[in-house]
């Protein structure tokens, strides 16, 4: 069914008219003559089948019908008026909202962002760190990095990395007195696990390493935490390959063995559909996409 709106032009002149009580004072605000402001409100009047406003000793009133509409429409106007001042202070502002993992966010995108603000000066970046893997996209965030299999109703999600795991454990692991010179060496040592078993699990199924006790060790509810407490000697654990990274490149951590772990998740950058090819949101994730890319190719090559 459809609805019965008036014409929304004449809407607005009545919404002016109505709170200045003077159709002088409505034209001037809305830049137009005040023959325009009584043609409009005559427009509206005819729709409604009714009369909004009488005159009395050169003062204008609203009727009982009028004053009960304008009631009922100009906090509309308001709210209107406020949503339009709150889009139009983040588009001179150039801001930017975006969401992710707070892992992705400290391991990846931190350490590059510098990279970004210098091509983009205009675009003010806002970080917003959540536990986010497979959700809606909500109304104050522009773009967010999802992980998970890229299947997400009304959103164009474009893969960043396909992740993998690996074992990872601090190089000073290696000197101590337990060994660590094949898979089966594993048995020897604590596992650190990323928020369940299910990695270590899969791992150790894949590699067929019976003797290895996947129900021991910490569990830890951020990826960060994983990789920290390895670095720092307290086991080993099954690292991604994007956010271990920078762990790989300091010499904190280092790959014991060549074995890895191929999952079906990946990191996606995430945005509204109709919003993917607008000015800030296109940018941030074109830019997003070559540095991926530009990045997996360096490795391959290296």
């Amino acid at each position: 069914m459809s609805r019965r709106l008036p014409p929304l032009n004449s809407l607005k002149v009545f919404e002016a008219a109505a709170r200045h009580l003077s159709f002088t004072r409505a034209a001037e605000e809305l830049f137009v003559t005040q023959a325009a402001v009584s043609h409009q409100i005559k427009a509206l009047e005819e729709f409604l089948g009714l009369k909004l406003f009488r005159r009395r000793n050169r003062s204008l009133l609203l009727t009982e019908e009028g004053q009960s509409y304008f009631t009922d429409i100009k906090d509309i106007f308001s709210s209107i008026a406020e949503a339009t001042d709150k889009v139009l202070e983040r588009s001179e502002k150039g801001a930017l909202t975006i969401a992710m993992p707070p892992s992705f966010a400290i391991q990846w995108l931190v350490p590059r962002l510098a990279d970004f603000n210098q091509q983009e000066p205009d675009i003010d970046v806002r970080i917003k760190a959540v536990d986010m893997d497979e959700g809606s996209l909500t109304d104050d965030v522009d773009v967010a990095i999802y992980y998970g299999r890229g299947s997400w109703g009304g959103l164009r999600a474009d893969k960043l990395y396909q992740e993998y795991l690996m074992p990872l454990c601090s190089p000073t692991l290696l000197l101590g007195q337990k060994p660590l010179e094949t898979l089966a060496d594993l048995s020897q040592h604590t596992l650190l696990h990323n928020t369940s078993r299910k990695g270590w699990k899969q791992f150790v199924k894949e590699n067929h390493l019976t003797e290895v006790n996947v129900n021991q060790g910490p569990i830890f509810s951020h990826t960060t935490m994983v990789l920290q407490a390895a670095a720092h000697g307290q086991g080993i654990a099954l690292g991604n390959n994007v956010l271990a990274q920078p762990e790989l490149d300091a010499g904190r951590l280092i790959a014991p063995f060549d074995e890895i772990l191929l999952t079906p998740n990946a990191f996606y950058v995430v945005c509204h559909d109709k919003q993917a090819d607008m000015g800030r949101i296109a940018t941030f994730r074109d830019w997003m996409i070559a540095k991926a890319k530009s990045e997996q190719e360096e490795i391959l090559n290296g």
